[in-house]
C-alpha cells in the first residue's frame, strides 16, 4: 500500500502542491511546498496553543487559541484548494482500475 501511495503522488505532471488523498476526502502534501505549508501550520498552532495555561480566562482562550487556528484553518484549507487537485471522495488509485 506504501509503494502505491508513493507512486500516487509521484505521479504529478501539474507539479501540484497537494493532491487528493488516496483514500478518503481531503489533501496531502506531494511536492516540497506543500510539506512547508502543513508544518507552517503545525508550528503555528502549536505557538497558540503554548499561549494557554491554567489562568487563562475563556475569553482569552477564544481570541489567542480557538480563532487563530480557525483562521489558519480556513488559510490552510484554501491554499490546498488553490495549489492542488479539486477535492473529492475517493477510495484508492481509480487509475489502474478497469472500470
Amino acid at each position: 500500500m506504501i509503494k502505491e501511495y508513493i507512486e500516487y503522488l509521484k505521479d504529478n505532471p501539474e507539479g501540484l502542491w497537494f493532491k487528493r488523498k488516496l483514500y478518503g476526502w481531503g489533501w496531502t502534501p506531494a511536492k516540497w511546498q506543500g510539506w512547508v505549508t502543513l508544518l507552517i501550520y503545525i508550528l503555528l498552532v502549536l505557538v497558540f496553543a503554548l499561549t494557554i495555561d491554567a489562568n487563562s480566562s475563556g475569553k482569552e482562550i477564544v481570541f489567542t487559541f480557538i480563532l487563530p487556528t480557525v483562521l489558519l484553518t480556513i488559510a490552510l484549507i484554501r491554499i490546498c484548494y488553490r495549489k492542488g487537485q479539486k477535492p473529492k471522495w475517493q477510495w484508492g488509485n481509480t487509475k489502474n482500475k478497469n472500470l
